[in-house]
């Protein structure tokens, strides 16, 4: 099987699975006696290592089970702290249904009211749109850090700051971006002051080979959250629950490779992405998507005229060529894109797409392979 679906998990690293098997040690880290002493120590260096990478304090990390968990906490917990007559969440188009769920959510039983921004044709939010959305009547706004689609990488320092501007708490969804682009929580909160600003931020372990139920939601040490969990107040009392000692060390490990590794692997994925586009050249009906320079190096998202992207994806299974149409966090049903669909290309469009995500394992007899398959599928489907 030519694995080309690192967007939607990743193999686990050796390096990772060995300090998680290392740190399954007997011990609740919220015990007094010995045993519980040393799981706090192996939790808490943990929380410091996951902190350096994500440029943030330590104190700001609220480990979770993954990005769904982290962005209905942020999204969630901001609402439900927000301020009198803040009944407004500012939502761009184009979303991860964690985030859209969430949000439909809290419209539905919440009476949340919900702003939506378009986003461009090339899946970008613009900062000066973002910005007018935003007003004294909003509760929360978010945005995702890099497309998790078309792979169109966000001016997260732009949107942040004018989050700050308006005085309104924002969210971000960095789980797409986490291990290509840097994840820079201080860096992108800026001189923001107090509860307004960047004050959550979301990354999933399982994205760069980390168990699946691996994952963290960063929160300010400013913020007003409230949790969704109640019970014995661990994590200031964000996330109640004994703690997964060893899922923390296994995301710290993760974390700490993917960053290490982060610019050459680009280069090499971005080489890669490269030669699949020109093999693909051949079909001149087949197309990338999303921002051709601004993008996850390893993600292509190619509109394919006249193929239905479920039959598309069926022919490459059976050449032994594992992709996706988009997002994989829909049950396993195959849907039209509600990311191209905002692009303005219609609906026949979103329901013609493959995304092709290359990853660490990617090599280039896997690209080659890949590209005649699809080539070979394409022209069987449109003949």
């Amino acid at each position: 099987m030519i694995y080309l679906d690192h967007a939607a998990t990743t193999p686990l690293r050796d390096e990772v699975r060995d300090a998680w098997l290392e740190a399954q040690a007997t011990g609740n880290a919220s015990s007094v006696h010995a045993a519980g002493q040393r799981a706090r120590r192996a939790l808490e260096d943990a929380r410091e290592r996951a902190a350096a990478v994500l440029d943030c304090d330590p104190l700001e990390v609220v480990f979770t089970s993954g990005g769904t968990e982290s962005a209905n906490l942020a999204l969630k917990g901001l609402w439900w702290a927000r301020g009198a007559g803040r009944t407004t969440i500012v939502l761009p188009d184009g979303e991860h249904h964690a985030t859209l769920d969430a949000v439909e959510w809290l419209r539905s039983a919440e009476g949340a009211e919900v702003r939506p921004v378009a986003i461009t044709g090339t899946a970008h939010i613009e900062p000066a749109a973002f910005a007018a959305a935003l007003g004294p009547d909003v509760a929360v706004a978010t945005a995702i850090a890099a497309n998790n689609e078309v792979g169109t990488v966000q001016d997260v320092a732009a949107l942040a700051g004018a989050a700050a501007s308006a005085g309104v708490p924002m969210h971000v969804d960095a789980v797409a971006a986490l291990g290509h682009e840097p994840v820079r929580f201080r860096a992108w909160r800026g001189g923001a002051a107090g509860s307004a600003g960047l004050v959550a931020l979301s990354v999933s372990g399982h994205k760069v080979g980390a168990p699946v139920g691996t994952g963290a939601l960063v929160v300010s040490r400013h913020a007003a959250l409230a949790p969704l969990l109640h019970g014995g107040g661990q994590q200031r009392s964000l996330r109640s629950g004994t703690q997964d000692v060893a899922g923390a060390a296994a995301l710290a490990t993760a974390l700490e490779l993917a960053e290490r590794e982060r610019e050459a692997e680009n280069a090499r994925l971005g080489a890669l992405r490269a030669r699949l586009l020109a093999a693909l050249a051949a079909e001149p009906r087949i197309r990338a998507l999303g921002d051709a320079e601004h993008r996850l190096a390893g993600t292509a998202h190619l509109l394919l005229p006249g193929a239905a992207g479920e039959s598309v994806l069926y022919l490459l299974d059976m050449a032994g060529v594992a992709a996706s149409t988009g997002s994989a966090c829909q049950a396993g049903i195959t849907e039209a894109s509600h990311v191209v669909r905002a692009m303005g290309l219609g609906e026949a469009a979103a329901r013609q797409v493959l995304r092709v995500s290359l990853g660490r394992t990617t090599t280039a007899g896997d690209v080659d392979a890949a590209a005649a398959a699809i080539l070979d599928a394409y022209r069987r489907l449109t003949s």
